[in-house]
Protein backbone atom coordinates (compact mmCIF):
# COMPACT_ATOMS: atom_id res chain seq x y z
CA UNK A 1 0.00 0.00 0.00
CA UNK A 2 1.12 3.37 -0.89
CA UNK A 3 -0.14 6.91 0.74
CA UNK A 4 -1.25 9.24 -1.77
CA UNK A 5 -0.21 12.54 -1.58
CA UNK A 6 -2.49 15.36 -1.80
CA UNK A 7 -0.33 18.68 -2.37
CA UNK A 8 -0.95 21.78 -0.08
CA UNK A 9 -1.41 25.31 -1.97
CA UNK A 10 2.19 25.67 -1.97
CA UNK A 11 4.71 24.10 0.42
CA UNK A 12 4.63 26.36 3.27
CA UNK A 13 6.70 29.55 4.27
CA UNK A 14 9.38 27.88 5.84
CA UNK A 15 11.48 26.32 3.12
CA UNK A 16 11.20 30.15 1.54
CA UNK A 17 12.46 31.74 4.89
CA UNK A 18 15.23 29.15 5.25
CA UNK A 19 16.37 29.00 1.97
CA UNK A 20 16.32 32.80 1.89
CA UNK A 21 18.30 32.85 5.08
CA UNK A 22 20.73 30.74 4.19
CA UNK A 23 21.48 32.36 0.90
CA UNK A 24 21.52 35.80 2.87
CA UNK A 25 24.40 34.08 5.16
CA UNK A 26 26.70 33.12 1.96
CA UNK A 27 25.56 36.09 0.54
CA UNK A 28 27.27 37.81 3.81
CA UNK A 29 30.10 36.22 3.62
CA UNK A 30 30.68 37.15 0.23
CA UNK A 31 30.44 40.99 1.18
CA UNK A 32 32.34 40.67 3.70
CA UNK A 33 35.68 38.96 1.40
CA UNK A 34 35.16 41.54 -1.09
CA UNK A 35 35.08 44.33 1.80
CA UNK A 36 37.90 42.71 3.50
CA UNK A 37 39.94 41.60 0.29
CA UNK A 38 42.73 39.29 2.14
CA UNK A 39 41.92 39.74 5.69
CA UNK A 40 38.15 39.49 6.37
CA UNK A 41 37.31 39.79 9.97
CA UNK A 42 36.90 35.79 10.30
CA UNK A 43 40.24 35.38 8.92
CA UNK A 44 41.67 33.92 12.02
CA UNK A 45 39.33 31.32 12.33
CA UNK A 46 39.84 30.22 9.09
CA UNK A 47 43.62 30.13 9.89
CA UNK A 48 42.90 28.37 12.95
CA UNK A 49 41.27 25.80 11.38
CA UNK A 50 44.08 25.40 8.66
CA UNK A 51 46.13 25.02 11.34
CA UNK A 52 44.03 22.09 12.88
CA UNK A 53 43.43 19.94 9.88
CA UNK A 54 47.03 20.13 9.27
CA UNK A 55 47.75 17.97 12.29
CA UNK A 56 45.35 15.24 11.19
CA UNK A 57 47.09 13.97 8.05
CA UNK A 58 47.76 10.64 7.69
CA UNK A 59 47.84 7.94 4.93
CA UNK A 60 44.03 6.74 5.63
CA UNK A 61 42.65 10.17 5.80
CA UNK A 62 44.84 11.12 2.34
CA UNK A 63 43.14 8.11 0.59
CA UNK A 64 39.57 9.26 1.94
CA UNK A 65 40.00 12.33 0.71
CA UNK A 66 41.44 11.76 -2.77
CA UNK A 67 38.14 9.77 -3.26
CA UNK A 68 36.23 12.75 -1.74
CA UNK A 69 37.82 14.94 -4.11
CA UNK A 70 37.60 13.03 -6.87
CA UNK A 71 33.29 12.73 -6.66
CA UNK A 72 32.65 16.07 -5.07
CA UNK A 73 32.26 18.05 -8.23
CA UNK A 74 31.73 16.04 -11.27
CA UNK A 75 30.37 13.19 -9.60
CA UNK A 76 27.62 15.17 -8.14
CA UNK A 77 26.85 16.40 -11.38
CA UNK A 78 26.65 13.26 -12.62
CA UNK A 79 24.20 12.13 -9.69
CA UNK A 80 22.03 14.89 -10.34
CA UNK A 81 21.83 13.97 -14.02
CA UNK A 82 21.18 9.79 -13.23
CA UNK A 83 18.08 10.79 -10.52
CA UNK A 84 16.93 13.16 -13.27
CA UNK A 85 16.40 10.93 -15.98
CA UNK A 86 15.35 8.18 -13.49
CA UNK A 87 12.38 10.84 -12.53
CA UNK A 88 11.65 10.84 -16.16
CA UNK A 89 11.34 7.13 -17.10
CA UNK A 90 9.01 7.33 -13.97
CA UNK A 91 6.94 10.20 -15.61
CA UNK A 92 7.35 12.63 -13.57
CA UNK A 93 8.96 15.21 -15.65
CA UNK A 94 8.95 18.50 -13.50
CA UNK A 95 9.95 17.03 -10.40
CA UNK A 96 13.06 15.90 -12.62
CA UNK A 97 13.75 19.42 -14.11
CA UNK A 98 13.52 20.37 -10.14
CA UNK A 99 16.37 18.16 -9.70
CA UNK A 100 18.18 19.09 -12.21
CA UNK A 101 17.98 22.71 -12.43
CA UNK A 102 18.62 22.80 -8.41
CA UNK A 103 22.54 21.37 -9.43
CA UNK A 104 22.68 23.52 -12.64
CA UNK A 105 21.64 26.47 -10.22
CA UNK A 106 23.36 26.44 -7.64
CA UNK A 107 26.99 25.19 -9.58
CA UNK A 108 26.42 28.47 -11.84
CA UNK A 109 25.99 30.63 -8.94
CA UNK A 110 29.21 29.04 -7.03
CA UNK A 111 31.02 30.27 -10.38
CA UNK A 112 29.81 33.29 -10.79
CA UNK A 113 30.38 34.20 -7.12
CA UNK A 114 33.91 32.88 -7.65
CA UNK A 115 34.91 35.42 -9.87
CA UNK A 116 33.51 38.38 -8.23
CA UNK A 117 35.04 38.03 -4.96
CA UNK A 118 38.10 36.36 -6.21
CA UNK A 119 39.07 35.24 -3.15
CA UNK A 120 42.81 33.22 -3.10
CA UNK A 121 42.97 29.99 -1.83
CA UNK A 122 44.97 28.46 1.03
CA UNK A 123 48.38 27.88 0.07
CA UNK A 124 49.82 24.16 -0.46
CA UNK A 125 46.88 22.57 -1.88
CA UNK A 126 47.36 18.77 -2.06
CA UNK A 127 44.95 18.71 -5.63
CA UNK A 128 44.73 20.75 -8.52
CA UNK A 129 42.52 23.40 -7.67
CA UNK A 130 40.75 26.22 -10.21
CA UNK A 131 40.78 30.03 -9.60
CA UNK A 132 38.51 31.82 -7.18
CA UNK A 133 38.30 29.98 -3.35
CA UNK A 134 34.89 31.02 -2.52
CA UNK A 135 32.68 29.49 -1.83
CA UNK A 136 33.33 25.51 -2.45
CA UNK A 137 32.14 24.17 -5.87
CA UNK A 138 32.66 20.40 -4.64
CA UNK A 139 30.46 21.60 -1.26
CA UNK A 140 27.92 23.36 -3.56
CA UNK A 141 27.27 20.50 -5.56
CA UNK A 142 27.35 17.83 -3.09
CA UNK A 143 25.31 20.10 -0.78
CA UNK A 144 22.98 20.50 -3.59
CA UNK A 145 21.87 16.91 -4.49
CA UNK A 146 22.04 15.76 -1.23
CA UNK A 147 19.49 18.93 -0.30
CA UNK A 148 16.91 17.35 -3.28
CA UNK A 149 16.89 13.67 -2.58
CA UNK A 150 16.31 14.82 1.27
CA UNK A 151 13.47 16.56 0.38
CA UNK A 152 12.03 14.08 -1.94
CA UNK A 153 12.73 11.38 -0.13
CA UNK A 154 11.91 13.21 3.59
CA UNK A 155 13.26 10.24 5.99
CA UNK A 156 15.05 10.71 8.81
CA UNK A 157 17.94 8.23 8.03
CA UNK A 158 18.47 10.21 5.09
CA UNK A 159 18.84 13.45 7.01
CA UNK A 160 21.68 12.15 8.93
CA UNK A 161 22.99 10.95 5.62
CA UNK A 162 23.05 14.27 4.01
CA UNK A 163 24.48 16.72 7.06
CA UNK A 164 27.53 13.32 7.25
CA UNK A 165 27.75 13.92 3.32
CA UNK A 166 28.04 17.57 3.71
CA UNK A 167 29.99 17.87 6.19
CA UNK A 168 32.50 15.46 5.48
CA UNK A 169 32.87 17.07 2.00
CA UNK A 170 33.37 20.34 4.04
CA UNK A 171 36.22 19.23 5.78
CA UNK A 172 37.96 17.27 2.86
CA UNK A 173 37.91 20.40 0.90
CA UNK A 174 39.88 22.06 4.13
CA UNK A 175 41.92 19.39 4.91
CA UNK A 176 43.19 19.18 1.25
CA UNK A 177 43.50 22.99 1.82
CA UNK A 178 41.52 23.58 -1.20
CA UNK A 179 39.50 26.05 0.96
CA UNK A 180 38.85 28.39 3.61
CA UNK A 181 36.33 27.19 6.51
CA UNK A 182 34.39 30.10 5.49
CA UNK A 183 34.14 28.88 1.62
CA UNK A 184 33.38 25.65 1.98
CA UNK A 185 30.20 27.38 4.94
CA UNK A 186 29.40 30.02 1.94
CA UNK A 187 28.73 26.88 -0.12
CA UNK A 188 26.05 24.77 2.13
CA UNK A 189 24.34 27.72 2.42
CA UNK A 190 24.17 28.76 -1.21
CA UNK A 191 23.58 25.25 -2.25
CA UNK A 192 21.14 24.77 0.60
CA UNK A 193 19.46 27.85 0.33
CA UNK A 194 18.77 27.63 -3.44
CA UNK A 195 17.82 24.17 -3.17
CA UNK A 196 15.14 25.19 -0.88
CA UNK A 197 13.64 28.74 -2.71
CA UNK A 198 13.26 26.20 -5.84
CA UNK A 199 11.61 24.26 -3.86
CA UNK A 200 8.87 26.67 -2.23
CA UNK A 201 8.40 27.76 -5.75
CA UNK A 202 8.16 24.38 -7.14
CA UNK A 203 7.04 22.16 -5.25
CA UNK A 204 3.05 22.32 -5.57
CA UNK A 205 3.95 21.32 -9.43
CA UNK A 206 6.13 18.47 -8.29
CA UNK A 207 3.45 17.20 -5.72
CA UNK A 208 0.49 16.88 -7.73
CA UNK A 209 2.89 15.15 -10.68
CA UNK A 210 3.83 12.65 -8.24
CA UNK A 211 0.19 12.14 -6.97
CA UNK A 212 -1.78 12.13 -10.61
CA UNK A 213 0.91 10.26 -12.70
CA UNK A 214 -0.36 7.07 -12.00
CA UNK A 215 -1.77 7.08 -8.33
CA UNK A 216 0.89 6.01 -6.45
CA UNK A 217 3.44 8.20 -4.97
CA UNK A 218 7.03 7.19 -5.64
CA UNK A 219 8.54 9.40 -2.69
CA UNK A 220 7.12 11.11 0.44
CA UNK A 221 7.80 14.57 -0.05
CA UNK A 222 8.79 15.34 3.30
CA UNK A 223 9.08 18.97 3.49
CA UNK A 224 5.14 18.96 3.32
CA UNK A 225 2.44 18.25 4.65
CA UNK A 226 0.11 15.06 4.36
CA UNK A 227 -3.66 15.89 4.97
CA UNK A 228 -5.22 13.50 7.83
CA UNK A 229 -7.09 10.80 6.12
CA UNK A 230 -5.28 10.93 2.92
CA UNK A 231 -6.39 7.83 1.04
CA UNK A 232 -3.97 5.13 -0.37
CA UNK A 233 -3.81 3.08 -3.91
CA UNK A 234 -2.73 0.01 -4.31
Amino acid sequence: MIRVLHPSERPGWQPALTGALLFSAFTVLGIMLMVGHAEPIFKPVDVWWQAFVSTLHSPFWDGLNAFLNSIGYVGMLVLHALLAAALLVWRRPLTATFALTSGVAALALTQLAKVLVGRQRPEGAKVLTDTGSYPSGHVSATTAFLVVVLILLGRWWVTLLAMVGVIAMMISRTYLSAHWLSDVLGAACLASGVVLLLWWRFGRSCIAENAGADGKAIWSAGALRRQPGAGQAE
